[in-house]
């Protein structure tokens, strides 16, 4: 029988570093961007978030959306440092360990798996809905959308999705990679196409909800109120989210370490690509719908979880059905490519002794990690399930419960770059220094003081779609017990297998130790 396990390992002495068995040199900048570009999903992002982000902030969305980029922005800066010094796919966990420490590490790690779960959820939720709308089309009978109203159809359509995605993930990143090229070129042409409409729409003088873009709408200071400013900024870091699945890839890229790497090339690229896109599209749907609540309006409660759906006949007439679709395929491809972070992480996190063993097998013929993959993949559908039966609004309250695990992680992890390199960066000049720890620390911090307003402001039941537990809003309930099931998971892994939490396996450490890369594992 072949062995399913990666082969013994070559440690670092210093560090506890190496590899996990994942294939190595099958990605390149282009297939990573391509993976990257698909795990973001503009057109599933920004359907789901435009509503909520204009509930926020009104016609100060676009600022908003530019806001959330210019922490992403600073938290790239960290990653890329971090990638270049230490390729690991555990990226987020591995880096927090080697910075802070073990419990600090885990923790990240944690939230990094909490907010694929959490968008996991939210992607298959939205194929759900554009699946009927794409029939409805075809047949021409638009009762058939309603369809996705029903929650057993939801549910069983939604775990078909997870199924067929974690089939492909399963078969090797090449598979994936390939999968991902004709979604994401059909994506990426439907929405350009989509908003020029917009903007064409918004000139028209029969469209009587349409404004006249301004330079105030891309003012942040003009949001009402801070709270206000934090959850906009919340809701726009979800539609970023997802970039750095490009460095999770690190060990399988043809160049894992350098100067740049493949994988640091490739998240810059597409953080500037996507910042581009989602900013032109958050003007021009502001433009064409306005802010009010007629019924197209982005204050319309009624589709503020699906605001592309309102607007893809008033904007693209007989040609809604190329919206509906692209939609469609940026759903179902980001389930399967964002099914490779978590998978990743686990693998990491067990290959460190932080989570069980058995995490950690490797399929010897694709190469995946076929038991973290599933292990995320099964979670991620029995969560949705439950949440569809506790909120109508499962959607909105899902993708502000992820803006908050995800400023967790990012904020934590731009804070690893400061303190990893706080040593050399300023010894090798002011351009190390900004972009190693400076600017990075600057968009962790911002990342965690939204984080810790988002949830003080989420405990209020109005909160997010107002969905709530006992008077308590439902995303504060979320957010609250995805990190307190994390903790506890934390002590018991402790309990059982302390090695890692002793600093055995990963070592605590600084950019002072050398970490070489060798074919078989990395030495010090």
């Amino acid at each position: 029988m072949s062995n399913i396990n990666p082969p013994t390992r070559a440690l670092d002495s210093v560090t506890g570093m190496s590899r996990k068995g994942l294939g190595k040199g099958t990605i390149g900048v282009f297939g990573a961007i391509v993976v990257g570009f698909s795990v973001c999903a503009p057109a599933y992002t920004l359907t789901a978030a435009v509503g909520p982000a204009a509930s926020e902030v009104g016609l100060q969305t676009p600022a908003i959306f530019l806001m959330g980029f210019i922490p992403m922005l600073l938290v790239a800066l960290g990653y890329r440092a971090l990638n270049d010094a230490m390729p690991d796919s555990g990226t987020s966990f591995t880096w927090a360990t080697r910075a802070f420490g073990p419990w600090i590490g885990w923790m990240t790690g944690w939230g990094l798996i909490a907010a694929t779960v959490l968008v996991l959820s939210n992607l298959a939720g939205i194929a759900v809905e554009f699946l009927f709308q794409v029939i409805a089309e075809i047949a021409g009978n638009a009762e058939i959308a309603s369809l996705s109203e029903n929650v057993f159809i939801n549910i069983a359509v939604c775990l078909g999705f997870m199924l067929l995605a974690t089939w492909i993930s399963y078969r090797g990143m090449t598979s994936t990679k390939v999968f991902q090229y004709a979604t994401v070129i059909f994506q990426f042409f439907a929405l350009v196409w989509f908003i020029v409409a917009m903007f064409i729409g918004s000139a028209n003088p029969n469209n009587t909800e349409a404004l006249t873009p301004e330079l105030s709408w891309f003012n942040p200071f003009e949001v009402d109120s801070f709270s206000a400013f934090a959850a906009g900024i919340a809701v726009s870091i979800f539609v970023y989210w997802g970039w750095d699945t490009v460095l999770t890839m690190g060990e399988e890229t043809k160049e894992s370490r350098g100067r740049m790497s493949t994988a640091s090339k490739a998240s810059i690229v597409l953080v500037l690509l996507i910042v581009c896109l989602y900013v032109l599209t958050a003007t021009a749907t502001v433009a064409f719908a306005g802010i009010g609540d007629g019924p197209t309006g982005l204050n319309n409660p009624d589709i503020q979880e699906n605001v592309f759906a309102a607007l893809a006949h008033p904007v693209m007439g007989p040609f809604a059905i190329v919206l509906f679709v692209a939609i469609l395929v940026s759903a179902m491809a980001s389930i399967n490519s964002t099914a490779i972070s978590p998978a990743r992480t686990l693998l990491a996190m067990s290959h460190y002794g932080a989570l069980p063993q058995s995490l950690k097998k490797i399929h010897p013929k694709y190469k995946s990690p076929y038991v973290a993959l599933l292990a995320s993949s099964i979670v991620a559908s029995v969560f949705y399930a439950i949440m569809r039966f506790i909120s109508e609004d499962v959607l909105w309250d899902t993708i502000t419960s992820l803006g908050i695990m995800v400023c967790f992680y990012y904020g934590f992890t731009a804070l690893s770059s400061a303190w990893y390199f706080r040593t050399t960066a300023f010894k090798q000049g002011i351009g190390a220094a900004l972009n190693k720890v400076i600017l990075p620390g600057i968009g962790g911090v911002v990342l965690i003081i939204v984080f810790v307003q988002t949830i003080v402001d989420s405990i209020d039941p109005e909160f997010g779609s107002g969905s709530q537990v006992f008077g308590v809003g439902l995303v504060f309930v979320l957010g609250l017990t995805v990190m307190l099931i994390g903790v506890v998971l934390m002590l018991v892994q402790a309990k059982v297998a302390p090695g890692f939490f002793r600093g055995q396996t990963l070592k605590r450490g600084d950019d002072t130790q050398t970490v070489t890369v060798f074919d078989d594992g990395l030495e010090g």
